[in-house]
């Protein structure tokens, strides 16, 4: 989710990925794939910059998930089969 400010300042999460596009109309608009439209105090560069800030933590957060688990799979009991590879029980 990223933070946004509509024009009466009120600040409101949107979930990034339900983002179609954003224009300025002279104001900015975020228009979701859902339907809904509304305009917001940022510019269109500040909203693509929280998006792609937004993604970086996401995909950090998955390399992190991932890093987790193969350092559980290394901790798991192994075997060698008869082609000589390494299986992982799981």
């Amino acid at each position: 989710m990223i933070k946004v400010t509509r024009l009466n300042r009120e600040i409101v999460f949107v979930n990034a990925d339900l983002i179609e596009y954003v224009e300025t109309t002279p104001d900015t608009v975020i228009s979701l794939t859902t339907g809904e439209k509304f305009m917001v105090l940022e510019s269109p560069d500040q909203i693509v910059d929280l998006v792609v800030a937004y993604e970086r933590r996401v995909h950090a957060a998955a390399k992190g998930d991932s890093d987790i688990l193969r350092f559980a799979e290394a901790l798991a009991p192994s075997r060698e089969n008869d082609k000589g590879i390494v299986e992982i029980d799981r």
